[in-house]
């Protein structure tokens, strides 16, 4: 892969072109980490609204008809619903998990096969998720793991 870097002070915003044979799964990646760095979502804390950059969440929680979006330092609550963020985020790197759990799969640190054909995934904070067994086989192929 070449990376060109043109510097125009004339142009008055950040332009990226990529310019490649077919749509491989590297450049999938690629168009889904620059969608990540440029994506924000709206949540709150403690009464006060927040911009949040995707790439700094780590994943989001369901829990008593409440959405909660982690990251490696607060937890945020979102007014959508948790099908709501996963249509919004799955272009960006995101992946359901479990029924209640939609993660950051950037932030994943170690995976382990868990019993009941479930998978115990480490974040890069060191928490812990599990992937249900319904989710478990897509995530692997996802991630590309057999």
């Amino acid at each position: 892969m070449k990376i060109l870097i043109n510097i125009d002070p004339d142009n008055p915003e950040t332009e990226i072109s990529v310019t490649c044979p077919s749509i491989t799964p590297e450049v999938e990646k690629l168009m889904s980490l620059i969608r990540v760095l440029d994506s924000k979502l709206t949540v709150k804390r403690d009464g006060e609204v927040f911009l949040l950059d995707l790439g700094d969440v780590l994943y989001l929680e369901a829990m008593e008809r409440k959405c909660f979006v982690y990251t490696e330092t607060a937890v945020y609550e979102s007014d959508q619903k948790m099908y709501e963020l996963e249509q919004q985020l799955s272009a960006s790197g995101f992946f359901r998990v479990s029924k209640s759990v939609l993660l950051c799969l950037k932030h994943i640190k170690s995976l382990r096969t868990d019993i009941n054909h479930r998978i115990r995934i480490t974040m890069d904070n060191g928490e812990q998720i599990i992937a249900s067994r319904m989710y478990a086989d897509n995530l692997r192929e996802r991630l590309g793991i057999k």
